[in-house]
């Protein structure tokens, strides 16, 4: 412990002198530092020898002349094993021996803090940058953007790249990935188009970015616009390609940049097929998830779970357990997707039973692959069936207490069987467990329309209003060519094309005849 007192004390003081405090403990205890810097810093650092300084102490007993461009790759490659706190080591020794450090050193070592994910460590090498004058020098801007971009602040990671001279596409990159991940998109696209340069990087920050915050059709044209200006896409694209076109269920355009992953890759790979797995599947399309997955030469755990939980969720149940089984006779260990792709279609198709077996299997045999989701599916599973008194001693005998999807799947099935009472039981647990939650006062809202209780309806509409609590609206969209059509309730963007979006909406009123009326299609 006294190791990760000096370490501390390291990174918080304004200059690097208690860190001999630090080398001197190294030298007494070196067994002690390896235990305690693995525990304090949480670096992952991996590979250590008996004494985890000896071989660096070594180099520097047998370095014959020392200069920073020896020490400086020193550093470097000590990043690259990811012993990240003894680069702070031999930057010490660097200290000690009078070698003044340049701006390739200072961003190896902030490189080397943002792995450790400290900020305050970062903040020292960025002060010392500044107190030297190679703040504003490319390769330590891009390394302080960085540090700030991924354990720092908007506002931080901005300063810097203003202040770095002629900032490179690392630089720029950085910066975009920071206002993704903080879905600041409009400031991110602001600098990924004043961009003087882009590489694949960037693209693939941007499009990843978007995907993974369900901006959908963004990420899909901007893949689209990424083709269009020849830049060639990689492995680390298309995953991100093909969920945003899954999720907006676009078959037609999902098949083009499948196309494109076969020209640009050859070999797709168990990456990129284990996610064209679940695009085909989100589209419904199964034969062609099947022809996926038996093309692949290395299938994983992912391939496996990828296409269970593809059967499951397009409701072919018995493809989805033999799947599993075929799994096992294989010799492909489950995990806990595995059986939540079972459990789930089991719900599908009302199997209780086989669901309990299932469960209750992996109670037995595997205990730890049973998390929270798995309780919540065996819930739903039961309330969905109508057997609410299992459902119930099932919610009372579980290990920890049950969140807000416990009593949700528990009302959802009061809902089918209009089980009243129950399911003013769970409406009530619901509003006390997040009493902020939208869709919570929405779905507890249905639940008294279906009984009838409208004067709760009403109570429930006015608290919503009272808390100004919106609903997010209703979307649906229609891919056209190579474009995405989507359709927001109550926006306005479209207005321009208000009497074409009519014309077809009269057109489908007229050939759906009786099954439709003028007042659910049209617009007044």
């Amino acid at each position: 412990m006294k190791t990760a007192l000096a370490y501390k004390q390291f990174v918080s003081k304004p200059n690097f002198k208690p860190i001999k405090l630090l080398h001197n403990h190294v030298n007494k205890n070196p067994i002690e530092i390896h235990k305690s810097e693995q525990n304090e810093t949480k670096s992952g650092v991996s590979g250590y020898r008996k004494s985890p300084f000896s071989d660096v102490r070594n180099v520097f007993d047998e370095m014959p002349q020392w200069d920073v461009k020896t020490v400086t790759t020193l550093i470097s490659q000590l990043n690259r094993e990811k012993r990240y706190v003894e680069s702070f080591f031999v930057f010490y020794r660097m200290l000690e021996v009078e070698v003044r450090p340049n701006e390739y050193t200072l961003a190896a070592l902030v490189h080397a803090s943002t792995a450790l994910k400290d900020i305050s460590l970062g903040k020292q090498l960025h002060a010392c940058a500044m107190k030297m004058s190679l703040e504003s020098h490319v390769f330590v801007g891009s390394a302080v953007l960085d540090l700030y971009a991924k354990v720092g602040t908007i506002e931080e990671a901005q300063m810097v790249f203003d202040e770095t001279r002629d900032p490179n596409v690392v630089s720029y990159t950085s910066l975009v990935c920071v206002y993704v991940k903080k879905e600041r998109f409009n400031d991110a696209l602001r600098i990924f188009e004043t961009m003087p340069e882009k590489n694949v990087v960037t693209w693939n920050a941007m499009i990843g970015g978007y995907s993974q915050k369900g901006h959908n059709e963004e990420a899909v044209n901007l893949f689209i616009q990424m083709l269009r200006e020849n830049v060639v896409p990689t492995q680390n694209t298309f995953p991100c390609v093909f969920s945003a076109a899954g999720n907006i269920a676009a078959l037609k355009m999902g098949k083009s940049f499948h196309a494109s992953a076969v020209k640009n890759l050859g070999d797709i790979g168990v990456f990129v097929g284990n996610s064209l797995i679940t695009f085909y599947s989100k589209c419904g399309s199964m034969e062609e998830s099947l022809l996926v997955f038996n093309k692949l030469r290395d299938k994983n755990i992912v391939s496996w779970n990828a296409l269970i939980n593809a059967y499951a969720q397009n409701g072919r149940v018995t493809e989805a357990i033999s799947l599993y089984h075929d799994m096992n006779e294989k010799g492909v260990e489950p995990n806990g997707v595995t059986l939540l792709g079972v459990l789930f279609a089991c719900n599908h198709a009302g199997l209780v039973d086989d669901g309990y077996a299932y469960f209750n299997e992996a109670r037995l045999k595997n205990p730890s692959l049973l998390e929270p989701a798995h309780y919540a599916c065996m819930v739903d599973l039961l309330a969905r069936s109508g057997r609410f008194v299992e459902a119930e001693r099932f919610i009372q005998d579980l290990p920890f207490d049950p969140g807000i999807g416990f009593w949700k799947a528990l009302l959802g099935g009061c809902q089918i069987h209009l089980n009243n009472e129950l399911g003013e039981f769970a409406a009530k647990k619901i509003l006390a467990l997040d009493p902020r939650d939208v869709s919570s006062y929405v779905m507890v809202s249905n639940a008294h329309s279906a009984a009838e209780r409208w004067d709760s309806v009403s109570t429930i509409r006015q608290e919503m209003k009272e808390k100004k609590m919106k609903t997010i609206p209703g979307c649906s969209w229609v891919e056209v060519g190579c474009e995405i059509q989507v359709f927001v309730n109550g926006d306005r963007r479209r207005s321009g094309r208000r009497d074409e979006i009519r014309a077809v909406l009269r057109y489908l009123y007229d050939h759906l005849g009786e099954y439709a009326s003028s007042s659910s299609l049209l617009p007044c």
